[in-house]
């Protein structure tokens, strides 16, 4: 009953996000496939902190979108899900598959997810409430909406994106100091993505997808490593 009623909710999620074009088709069966593989995976306090993620990130997409320019696109494609969910979708697939794995993996995927709403979020409304913009590498001032510059605003707007991702962790799992293993590998994740973009990204080694992928990549080896002290 539990899976019948999660297939019956995320068909409707899906044909809505389509409907309301905040995915192309090819990208809406992809979140698709994202969703099955945490479900399936890691349950419902994962789905719910990819569903907090999918929430925040197409509000802040949306919100004074006139001010972002052609640099913030509203429709997500296949590439895009994936770069901000493959990491996460992986971890609930291998959970799905190898059980034994489960502890360790579902805290890899909490912060792949805390990683990729700091990203979007600091990214969409730092560059509507940010004052004063960096260089990430520098420190000197540089443009806003450029790779690699940030804001102390953006960068707090990011921080309260994984620690929500990290309270509903603790909601379903219980309170432990894991809540600031994923907001604190959310954050570093968050500022890797800045230097990628300020140095590869800049410079058309790598493009953003690949750069949001590796920063959920990095959030999730930093909560290893801390883990691991």
């Amino acid at each position: 009953m539990t899976y019948l009623l999660f297939f019956l909710i995320l068909l409707a999620v899906l044909i809505a996000v389509y409907k309301l074009r905040k995915l192309t088709l090819a990208g809406t069966l992809t979140g698709g496939l994202v969703a099955i593989c945490i479900f399936m995976g890691a349950g419902l306090p994962c789905i719910l902190m990819l569903a907090a993620f999918f929430i925040m990130a197409t509000i802040a997409t949306s919100w004074k979108k006139s001010l972002k320019g052609k640099s913030h696109p509203e429709i997500r494609n296949t590439a895009q899900v994936l770069a901000n969910g493959g990491l996460a979708a992986l971890c609930g697939l291998v959970m799905w598959l190898v059980p034994v794995q489960g502890y360790p993996l579902l805290i890899l995927l909490a912060a792949a997810l805390s990683s990729a709403t700091a990203d979007t979020l600091s990214s969409e409304l730092g560059t509507v409430y940010g004052r004063r913009f960096y260089n990430i590498i520098s420190f000197k001032p540089d443009e806003k909406g450029r790779d690699g510059v940030v804001s102390l605003e953006g960068t707090l707007i990011g921080i309260a994106g994984s620690a929500v991702i990290a309270f509903i962790y603790v909601l379903f799992l219980g309170w432990s100091p894991v809540f600031w293993v994923v907001v604190i590998s959310g954050t570093a994740g968050n500022l890797f993505d800045s230097v990628l973009g300020a140095t590869l990204e800049r410079k058309s080694y790598i493009k953003n997808n690949l750069v949001n992928f590796l920063n959920t990549a990095f959030a999730a080896l930093v909560a290893y490593l801390l883990l691991l002290i």
